[in-house]
């Protein structure tokens, strides 16, 4: 069985050693909105009655961040 969205999003967050507000801000780089309580309901236990699936969205946006936070900005093409 493959790992879902909740498990690499969670095995990033502790390889680059991110908080909630880390993630937050890495998310806000692509105009994306996430709060603290939605990622504490995504890296909560998937026995937990508040736990929630990270979506494919959710996981796009934050990676796509994650290479703005990481490398820069993309520069202009001439």
């Amino acid at each position: 069985m493959g790992l879902s969205n909740n498990d690499i999003f969670k095995k990033l967050r502790v390889a680059h050693k991110l908080r909630d507000t880390d993630i937050v801000d890495i998310c806000k780089l692509v105009d994306f909105n996430v709060t603290k309580g939605e990622l504490g309901a995504i890296f909560r236990n998937e026995t937990h009655e508040k736990y929630m699936e990270c979506g494919d969205q959710l996981l796009r946006n934050f990676l796509n961040g994650l290479i703005i936070h990481l490398r820069g900005p993309m520069p202009p093409k001439k």
